[in-house]
């Protein structure tokens, strides 16, 4: 702690952002969060104020707020009522010592814009200023390891270290063909983020030492066309903390079902329901349609409570064997006579998510037209490989076969509409052929350049490790799990960056966070080539954009 309090004299003395060192900011943080992790799983609950307090004003957690805000965040670029963006170092010095004064100043409305739904319609979102962002995220930080030891462990939504591949998992898992729960409520929160109960949530928050903050900016209202709207009911969706208070706000539907572990965390035998929620999105298992009919009644009178509501359109009860769409997939019961039970269960990506994506490659392969085939094909990759590791945990290899026929008629009429006036033998002489390793001579790629087109079937299927029962990041005990966990994860990216991820095992080596934490990553060297180095994994590491950027800043190469 001694080195904690220099750094922050430092830091209150003069702030140069490339002269941070992010590794030590990201320890001092995590120790915080285990330790109001530690004193709320063992209902200390007067040690949890006082470090939650200590967490608020923490400068390391300042910090990492803005980083997470204006570098991180996908709406970094995206204004708020006050039409501030913060692009450059000195701006978020200046931001920091906006937040080093007070927390408790004047909330701001949030702007109000809308974005498109599945079902063509539009869903509000409401952008909170940079600041407001900023206060948001240290928040956060301080409320969020009290309840991760008090969450569900069905509550996979919005939360760290989970993900909708553990829902999907955990759905796999219960209603597989032992099991004997084959009916299923499907259901949805008809507008959940908007129509929370404002008294509720701040009662369910309890002592939490910047409640009275969380309350201005439930009431803060919204700002739309120069009109203001006051908020008396939900919480903005687009602020960093409206997914966990929404989280605090669902918590307790285990106990409303009556559903019970034993000490090792295997549910306990002879129970009527399963639940798996992923933010506003759940279902319930049930063994029989009225078991289900009584979950549903059950969790009406549960909501009502929030004053929040199930969608009628939305919710429907079905027996596996009919199927249902949870997160993108299809989960389904089919007819197998080689099975002892004669069926099997299938996760399939959906008909409505094959839809979107396909609608959505369309679009890409117009775009590309005039563009040079290298950079076509990064945009298609990035779509591809993207869209393949989301749905590779379940039995989709028939589609991603499918996907490849449906893709070779997109590339042939590609190039009949960039080379209208070439033979065949033209256009395959010049883009298609065959790379190391693949016995495919039909390889859409850029000859000049070695790049590819990547094929849907060459991604293998592999199931999902699911998290434990009650595991979090913030819990001391179980570091070495979750540092094995990021090194065995399935990385959205391909190439070179897949070999030195696994190198570094999932981690940056400058700031010591998760890779995959929604930054963009670059490959630096070590010895740059300017200086003789070399293209080897030796010589490489993978880096997020941030750290990269201030690793060959001046203040930076400290750092090295």
């Amino acid at each position: 702690m001694p080195m904690a309090n220099v750094i922050n004299q430092n830091y209150e003395q003069q702030l140069e952002w490339h002269a941070i060192n992010w590794r030590v900011v990201t320890a001092m943080i995590n120790n915080l969060r285990q330790r109001i992790y530690r004193a709320s799983a063992t209902g200390d609950l007067k040690k949890v104020r006082n470090l939650q307090k200590l967490m608020m004003k923490s400068r390391a957690n300042h910090l990492l707020a803005i980083r997470k805000v204006t570098q991180v965040n996908r709406g970094k670029h995206t204004a708020g009522v006050d039409n501030q963006v913060i692009n450059d170092h000195k701006g978020r010095e200046h931001l920091y010592k906006l937040l080093s004064q007070t927390t408790s100043e004047k909330v701001y409305p949030v702007k109000r814009v809308y974005i498109a739904k599945k079902n063509g319609k539009k869903r509000p979102l409401g952008i909170p200023t940079i600041l407001d962002r900023c206060r948001q995220a240290i928040v956060k930080s301080a409320l969020e390891p009290y309840w991760e030891a008090k969450f569900e462990p069905v509550s996979y939504g919005f939360r760290p270290g989970r993900s909708a591949h553990d829902a999907i998992q955990k759905i796999f898992c219960i209603a597989r063909a032992r099991g004997t729960r084959h009916w299923v409520l499907d259901a949805d929160i008809k507008g959940a983020f908007d129509n929370i109960d404002h008294n509720f949530l701040i009662k369910k928050i309890g002592g939490f030492p910047e409640r009275n903050m969380i309350k201005q900016w439930l009431q803060a209202g919204v700002l739309e066309h120069g009109n203001y709207i006051p908020n008396v009911a939900g919480t903005p969706q687009g602020g960093i903390i409206s997914p966990l208070l929404a989280n605090i706000a669902l918590h307790g539907m285990e106990t409303l079902l009556g559903i019970q572990y034993w000490k090792n965390g295997t549910p306990k035998q002879g129970q009527p329901y399963a639940v798996v929620r992923y933010a506003d999105d759940f279902v319930v298992f049930g063994k029989s349609r009225e078991e289900c009919e009584t979950a549903k009644i059950k969790l009406q009178i549960w909501l009502a409570q929030r004053e929040l509501a199930l969608s009628e359109e939305k919710t429907s009860i079905k027996h596996l064997k009919e199927g249902f769409d949870f997160l993108g997939f299809n989960i389904r019961h089919y007819d197998n006579r080689h099975r002892k039970r004669g069926y099997i269960l299938l996760t399939k990506p959906s008909k409505e998510s094959m839809k979107r994506y396909k609608q959505q490659m369309r679009m890409t392969w117009k775009g590309i037209i005039g563009m040079p085939t290298q950079e076509g094909i990064r945009q298609l990759n990035a779509k591809i490989i993207g869209w393949c590791n989301y749905y590779r945990i379940g039995a989709s290899k028939r589609t991603f076969s499918a996907l490849d026929q449906w893709m070779w008629i997109r590339q042939r009429r590609y190039l009949y509409r960039r080379h209208p006036n070439k033979h065949w033998w033209w256009r395959r002489k010049h883009y298609l052929g065959k790379i190391p390793g693949r016995e495919d001579y039909s390889v859409f790629m850029d000859k000049s350049t070695g790049g590819f087109l990547w094929k849907h079937a060459w991604t293998k299927i592999q199931r999902h490790w699911l998290v434990p029962k009650n595991a979090s990041p913030d819990n001391p005990e179980l570091r070495d799990y979750w540092r094995n966990r990021q090194a065995r994860k399935q990385p959205f990216i391909y190439g070179v960056k897949v070999n030195l991820y696994k190198r570094q095992k999932g981690y940056c080596p400058l700031c010591d966070q998760e890779l995959d934490n929604g930054e963009q990553l670059h490959v630096h060297h070590i010895q740059p080539k300017a200086e003789g180095g070399d293209n080897k994994l030796a010589n490489l590491r993978l880096l997020h954009a941030n750290c990269h950027r201030q690793l060959h800043s001046k203040k930076g190469k400290m750092l090295k």
